[in-house]
């Protein structure tokens, strides 16, 4: 399980493990794909950046707990398909088969009782929230079609108080914090030999 604020380099540092572990049977499972249904009201919301998908309420907790037990027993899975533009689930949701190794990750993959009793290693993504805030400007514009003025309210009236309410204190439950993120190889070579030892 990797957790980290927003744009801290989960994504990086999950993909750089699997490259390193370099067995067949790896699945990557991304929190973002659990984000809930929204009805009308909360769509008129989420256009302009006043819906709240930092808190745990935004995310189906209780379909993302039975989709890793199942992926953990081995057996195939459908997972939704999310789509940042439109803030929806797609109609097609994928297939993801079982696997020896699966790598979660996401904001809150601390933040509920129930999954974290499924994670065999905890690793926190600890990354400057400068760096985040860049990073974040940076994707949200340039891959998600957002503008500058929504992405930073969005920050501000949001991101930021999500990550110091429920994100930043579960880094006590992590086995390992790996600050600066993807660039830390010694991090990642360490958690690699631990995955690897497990196997």
């Amino acid at each position: 399980g990797l957790c980290g604020g927003s744009a801290s380099g989960k994504t990086t540092v999950a993909t750089r493990i699997i490259e390193a572990l370099d067995v067949p049977w790896v699945v990557l499972l991304s929190m973002d794909s659990f984000y809930k249904v929204l009805d009308e009201g909360q769509q008129a919301l989420a256009a302009p950046s006043d819906y709240n998908f930092d808190h745990p309420d935004a995310f189906d907790f209780e379909l993302l707990v039975s989709v890793l037990r199942k992926l953990k027993k081995g057996k195939s899975v459908k997972v939704p398909v999310y789509d940042f533009t439109t803030h929806s689930r797609r109609r097609e949701w994928k297939t993801v088969y079982g696997a020896n190794v699966i790598v979660f990750e996401g904001i809150l993959a601390f933040a509920n009782k129930e999954l974290l009793k499924l994670l065999d290693m905890k690793v926190f993504v600890d990354t400057d929230s400068d760096i985040r805030l860049v990073r974040r400007l940076q994707r949200d514009i340039m891959e998600r079609g957002r503008d500058i003025v929504g992405v930073i309210k969005q920050y501000n009236k949001f991101v930021k108080p999500a990550f110091e309410q429920y994100i930043e204190p579960t880094v006590q439950v992590a086995d390992i914090v790996v600050p600066r993120g993807g660039e830390n190889f010694v991090a990642l070579d360490l958690i690699v030999q631990h995955v690897h030892s497990q196997l």
